[in-house]
């Protein structure tokens, strides 16, 4: 495939913010990709963009006819495009550079973008949805300190009579709540995490899912103390792991993800090892970075990594990571983020890595295009 001009404008997210699109022409036709943002980002991600936005549209637009010496005939060949643009761009702009690249060179082959990656998978990730939410993607004066409270299922309209059932319990048991949705489509409550998870756990008995949390423990972390406001208290690091271990046993918690701040391996190691049944999940820990991945691997950090290829701005290291993972029995969640588009390719990568989880959401524009994209690609699946 040869590449005859790169170009790219601005968008806005989901939550109203300007993103990057861009442009891939090739003799077939002109293709597009855009980048999602991140509000809960952890300090170890690649910047977004090199300077500015507005810096990486005018760069690609300076370096486009370069890309029509490189030919791209397979996934690993998107190791030429990052030779020549990681220099000059940002993490996002590479992600949505390379999806739309990956989305030429898979019409061009008359493939799907996943079988570009692995043509013979025949598993498609479980979904988690994110049902109430917390933290940073939450706004009010009362918030809970978790970031996420997920379910865990295969079947997307489960996961929506899920969501619709919390929210009678809310309105029930929360005088504040209003019906309104977070940055992620979660309802926003006032209920503090325990209180949060007592209506998971109610919902169990009539629903057949799973309960994850993003505890996001960074975002509430200050000099050596994890500082919750709904109630105002302070825990050490032994009284989190002490919290975080009797949470994950109290509600058979399937998975917890960044239970202690993210530079802090030992905690999360030790929680690996006390608590055999829950997986312990890196996302500000790792950042989808093959180094903070096998710093994770040889402390025994984690069971669990989150992948967010905007994160690190490589599909390249994407795939080193999702390698790295699966030679150490670690599971797979690909994930959106708060500010989403309705690009749909994270499905396809999710799909082509064999991730054994997808975290995109349970309804709204932005996570519904991923969802269905994986109920299509059950159906390519069949045939």
């Amino acid at each position: 495939m040869k590449i005859e001009g790169v170009s790219a404008r601005t968008l806005e997210d989901t939550r109203g913010e300007e993103t990057i699109k861009v442009f891939v022409k090739t003799s077939f036709g002109l293709f597009e990709a855009s980048a999602p943002n991140g509000k809960s980002t952890g300090k170890y991600e690649a910047p977004s963009y090199k300077k500015s936005l507005s810096g990486d549209i005018k760069k690609l637009k300076e370096i486009s006819d370069y890309f029509s010496k490189l030919k791209i005939e397979k996934f690993d060949d998107l190791e030429k495009i990052e030779e020549l643009a990681t220099e000059f761009v940002g993490a996002n702009t590479m992600f949505a550079l390379e999806s739309a690249i990956l989305k030429a060179l898979a019409f061009e082959q008359e493939k799907s973008v996943w079988q570009l990656i692995n043509p013979k998978t025949k598993k498609t990730p479980q979904f988690m949805g994110n049902c109430i939410g917390g933290g940073k993607h939450s706004q009010g004066k009362k918030v809970p300190d978790f970031q996420e409270f997920l379910v865990v299922c295969e079947d997307p309209k489960i996961m929506h009579e899920i969501q619709q059932a919390a929210k009678k319990f809310l309105e029930k048991q929360d005088e504040n709540f209003e019906g309104k949705k977070n940055d992620e489509n979660a309802w926003q409550t006032s209920l503090n995490e325990k209180e949060v998870l007592e209506i998971l756990k109610r919902l169990k008995e009539k629903f057949d899912f799973n309960i994850s949390l993003d505890v996001a423990a960074s975002s509430f972390y200050s000099r050596k103390k994890y500082k919750y406001q709904n109630p105002v208290l302070e825990r050490t690091q032994e009284e989190q792991f002490s919290y975080m271990k009797s949470l994950a046993e109290h509600f058979e918690i399937f998975s917890i993800e960044d239970p202690f701040e993210e530079q802090d391996f030992e905690s999360f190691a030790e929680l690996h090892k006390a608590c055999h049944k829950t997986i312990i999940v890196g996302d500000d820990l790792t950042t989808t970075n093959p180094k903070r991945l096998q710093k994770a691997i040889e402390e025994k950090s984690i069971s669990g990594i989150i992948v967010k290829p905007n994160q690190i701005g490589s599909l390249i290291k994407v795939k080193e990571v999702c390698e790295m993972a699966d030679k150490n029995h670690i599971k797979k969640i690909f994930s959106h983020r708060s500010g989403e588009t309705s690009e749909s390719i994270l499905a396809d990568l999710a799909v082509g890595f064999q991730a054994e989880y997808l975290k995109c959401g349970i309804a709204g524009t932005g996570r519904e295009e991923k969802i269905n994209r994986i109920l299509e690609i059950k159906q390519e699946m069949k045939k």
